[in-house]
C-alpha cells in the first residue's frame, strides 16, 4: 500500500471514548401502505395528457389518488408539468409510464432561456413539482420517465447532450428537475420508478417528515448531473430499501443557504453506478444526525464520500455509516475539505464521524481536513479494505476503535488490525431490469 501524509494528528481510540451521539431520523417510520380511496382513474389517450391529469389532481378531495393504469394495450401518458396539491397522491400502477414531455417550452418560465445553455440558471420547471403542500406524495409500481435521451422539440440534441456540450463549452444547461419538492412536510414516495431524468430525479428543499422507500432510480451512468435524491434544508427524512444507479450522486445530502439538514436516515440501500453516497458538497448551513446503514456501494465511483470546499463549507457532525459493502470503488472512502478547490471564507469541517463495519476492495482512501485548526476528526472500528492502492491524509484526527482497521497506514501508530471483517457476499443484489 502506498502511503502520504502530510499534516496529520493521529489517536487510537478505546470504544468508551467513543461516545458519539448519532440520532437519526426521529420519526417512527413503517413501511407506507396504498391509499384506501381512489378519486379518478385515468387511462391514456393520444397526444398530451397534461390537462387532463392536472385537472383530475386539482379536483381529488383530500386524502384520495389519482391512479394512472395501462388500457387496451396503451401504456404510456405524455405530458408536460404537473403540480401536485396538499393530502393528494398520484398513483402510477404497474405497467404505466408517465413520459415527460421533450418541448422545453413546456417548462419555460417565460424567459425562452429552458433548453439552451446561458450564464443564467434554472429557467425551467421541474416535470411534477410539490410547493407548500403537506401530506400525500406519489407511489405505485409504474415509471415516471423524464425521457432526458430524447432530441428536444425544435432542437438537434438531447437534454442530457446539452448538459454535456455545457460541460464542454461553459455556461449552464437549463433543462428540468423530474421531482422538485419546496416548503412541504410528510410526502411519501413509495415504489415508483424514477429513469431517465434530464437533470436531478428527486430534490427534497425544505422539508420536513419525507419517507422515500422502496424505489427504484435507473438513469445511464453517463447522463450528466443526474443525481439520484438530494435532501436539503431538510429535517427528519428516512430513504429506505431502495435502488438507485445514475449518472452523479446517488444520494447527496446537501445544506446549502436555504437551511441546515439534520435528523436523516438512510437504511438497507443498494446504489450501482453512479458518484456513490455523498454529503455536500453545499454544507454552509450545517449537516447534522445522519445514521447511513446497510448499504451496498456496486461500482460507484465514489462510496463514503464528504465534500466540500471554503466557497460553501460548514459544520458537518455526528455522522454514523454502519454496516456498509463496497466494491469496484475508485475511491471508497473520501472526506475532503477542498472539493473542486473553489475558494472563500466559508470554512468546511467534519468531527464525530464514525465508519463501523465497513469492508470494500481496491482504490484509495483521501482524508483531507481543512487546517490544523479545523481538522478532519473521524473513527475507524472494524473496517477493511483490502488491496488498497493509496491512503492520503492530511489535517486529520483519526481514531481506531476496538475494531480495528485493515491495513493500518504507518502513520497510524499501534492501530489494531481488524480480526473479522464486515461480511457483505450474501449483501449483493443484482439491479432489477426497469430501463426502458
Amino acid at each position: 500500500m502506498k502511503a502520504k501524509t502530510l499534516t496529520t494528528l493521529l489517536s487510537l481510540c478505546p470504544a468508551f471514548l467513543l461516545s458519539i451521539a448519532h440520532a437519526a431520523d426521529r420519526r417512527q417510520v413503517q413501511e407506507p401502505t396504498y391509499p384506501q380511496h381512489i378519486c379518478t382513474t385515468l387511462t391514456p389517450e393520444p397526444g398530451n395528457n397534461q390537462q387532463r391529469i392536472q385537472q383530475a389532481i386539482d379536483r381529488c378531495p383530500a386524502g384520495n389518488a389519482v391512479k394512472l393504469i395501462a388500457a387496451s394495450g396503451q401504456t404510456t401518458f405524455l405530458s408536460g408539468p404537473l403540480s401536485m396539491r396538499s393530502d393528494t397522491w398520484l398513483w402510477v400502477d404497474k405497467g404505466a409510464v408517465l413520459a415527460a414531455s421533450a418541448n422545453p417550452s413546456d417548462y419555460d418560465k417565460g424567459h425562452g432561456i429552458c433548453g439552451t445553455l446561458s450564464n443564467q440558471k434554472g429557467h425551467c420547471q421541474p416535470f411534477i413539482h410539490f410547493d407548500n403542500v403537506q401530506g400525500g406524495g406519489l407511489l405505485g409500481e409504474g415509471t415516471i420517465d423524464g425521457r432526458g435521451n430524447q432530441i428536444m422539440a425544435g432542437k438537434t440534441e438531447t437534454w442530457w447532450q446539452l448538459a454535456r456540450r455545457a460541460q464542454k463549452e461553459g455556461g449552464n444547461q437549463n433543462v428540468p428537475r423530474l421531482i422538485q419538492v419546496d416548503n412541504a412536510k410528510n410526502l411519501t414516495f413509495y415504489q415508483i420508478h424514477l429513469i431517465n431524468s434530464p437533470n436531478f430525479h428527486l430534490v427534497l428543499n425544505k422539508v420536513q417528515g419525507v419517507t422515500v422507500w422502496g424505489i427504484v432510480i435507473d438513469t445511464p451512468a453517463d447522463a450528466r448531473n443526474t443525481d439520484g435524491i438530494d435532501p436539503g434544508a431538510a429535517t427528519d427524512v428516512t430513504i429506505a430499501k431502495s435502488v438507485i444507479r445514475t449518472g452523479d450522486d446517488n444520494i447527496a445530502i446537501k445544506a446549502g443557504n436555504s437551511g441546515p439538514t439534520r435528523f436523516i436516515s438512510i437504511l438497507d440501500n443498494h446504489f450501482y453506478a453512479g458518484h456513490g453516497m455523498s454529503i455536500g458538497s453545499e454544507t454552509n448551513s450545517g449537516i447534522s444526525n445522519i445514521l447511513i446503514k446497510d448499504l451496498t456501494l456496486d461500482g460507484t465511483t465514489s462510496g463514503i464520500r464528504i465534500k466540500s470546499d471554503s466557497s460553501r463549507g460548514g459544520i458537518v457532525e455526528n455522522v454514523k455509516f454502519e454496516n456498509i459493502c463496497l466494491r469496484n470503488n475508485k475511491w471508497p472512502i473520501t472526506l475532503d475539505t477542498a472539493y473542486e478547490g473553489k475558494k472563500g471564507n466559508l470554512i468546511p469541517w467534519y468531527h464525530s464521524i464514525l465508519l463501523k463495519n465497513v469492508s470494500g476492495s481496491g482504490g484509495q482512501v483521501v482524508l483531507n481536513g481543512y487546517d490544523s485548526d479545523h481538522p478532519l476528526d473521524v473513527t475507524f472500528d472494524a473496517v477493511k479494505i483490502d488491496n488498497l492502492q493509496g491512503w492520503y491524509q492530511q489535517n486529520a484526527i483519526v481514531h481506531v476503535a476496538e475494531g480495528g482497521l485493515t491495513p493500518a497506514p504507518s502513520t497510524i501508530a499501534n492501530a489494531t488490525a481488524v480480526k473479522t471483517a464486515y461480511a457483505c457476499e450474501d449483501k449483493w443484489r443484482p439491479f432489477p431490469a426497469t430501463r426502458q
